[in-house]
């Protein structure tokens, strides 16, 4: 379902080198979700008015429809579901006009995309196999003095393709929507363990044995030396003395970015790198930060209150920001 809206272009840019005016531009990357407006190099802010309106009115990330809508596109590559749609508006209209209320539900309507189970099993996974195959990135952090940071090493121009790649057609409870998403993760990992990057001499050349394979990636991803999920992934190579099998390759790393250790231990990191990727649509080191201050402090927020982004006030603070808010 996509909320129905039309669009009235305002754009105030200066006249370009030698008195050419900039040519309004609508870029699509994805013909399933909304367009980007350009006037030239300038990322322009569109006036949404609701149809059949008069006086126009305009909508706004504080309207409830439009909102939810936003939740689905940043978090789940998607336009909504009727049904999905509905209930989750249904949270933040309950409300009324009780001004209190409605900021806790949009808040835990928000919150709520993470923990579903269509981006746990998409988004977070596609963040698990990065930090399985190929570990942490070391950052800088200026909180309380600075220091080196180990941060998810995934980076926002990954994860958005990846991600719209192993949910295609995934709606969580409609059709043979457990069949659809079983293809697309093995799809996706068979193609993710023959890029490049991943067969490099450096990562996990073909010449690897299967326990020299699975030990670098378990290590990776932080799975205990004695789980059982370490002897499962070599064995999928079946006693080779290599790893040249790419369908063995792919359900190794699999079985180790599926590790329940691996999920619990880095569901508060992947919950804090998903509020820049999703709701400030970058790096958290990217736009208005240099490092990976912000991002330290908000995981330390987290973990203060184990977990619980309403005690955290996470994601009520990013989607009150005028960053996020500046985006509509």
């Amino acid at each position: 379902m996509k909320l129905t809206i039309a669009t009235l272009i305002v754009a105030i840019a200066a006249v370009a080198a030698y008195a050419q005016a900039p040519t309004l531009q609508i870029v699509t990357s994805d013909p399933n979700l909304p367009s980007d407006l350009f006037y030239g190099n300038v990322k322009v802010k569109p006036l949404r008015v609701r149809p059949g309106t008069n006086p126009p009115q305009f909508i706004t990330i504080d309207d409830s429809d439009f909102f939810t809508q936003e939740q689905y596109v940043d978090f789940l590559s998607r336009m909504p579901d009727a049904s999905g749609f509905g209930f989750w508006v249904n949270q933040i209209t309950f409300c009324g006009n009780n001004a209190a209320c409605t900021q806790v539900a949009r808040v835990n309507t928000s919150g709520a995309f993470f923990l579903s189970i269509e981006f746990q099993q998409t988004g977070y996974l596609v963040e698990r196999m990065y930090k399985a195959s190929y570990g942490d990135s070391n950052q800088t952090s200026t909180l309380g003095g600075s220091h080196p940071i180990a941060v998810p090493v995934i980076r926002f121009s990954e994860f958005i393709p990846d991600v719209k790649q192993i949910g295609n057609g995934v709606i969580v409870n409609q059709g043979n929507w457990q069949q659809q998403h079983e293809s697309n993760k093995v799809s996706f990992i068979q193609a993710f363990v023959q890029r490049s990057r991943f067969t490099d001499p450096s990562a996990y050349p073909t010449s690897m044995s299967p326990a020299a394979f699975v030990t670098k990636l378990a290590n990776n991803a932080g799975v205990p030396a004695n789980d059982p999920d370490r002897t499962t992934a070599i064995n999928r190579f079946a006693g080779a003395a290599d790893t040249s099998n790419v369908t063995a390759r792919g359900q190794a790393l699999r079985d180790i970015a599926e590790n329940a250790t691996v999920a619990q231990q880095e569901t508060n990191r992947a919950f804090v790198l998903m509020q820049y990727f999703g709701y400030m649509r970058r790096d958290p080191n990217g736009g208005q930060d240099t490092d990976y201050t912000g991002y330290d402090f908000w995981l330390g927020k987290l973990n203060q209150f184990n977990g619980n982004f309403i005690n955290a006030e996470m994601v009520k603070a990013f989607i009150e920001s005028s960053e996020y808010r500046g985006r509509f």
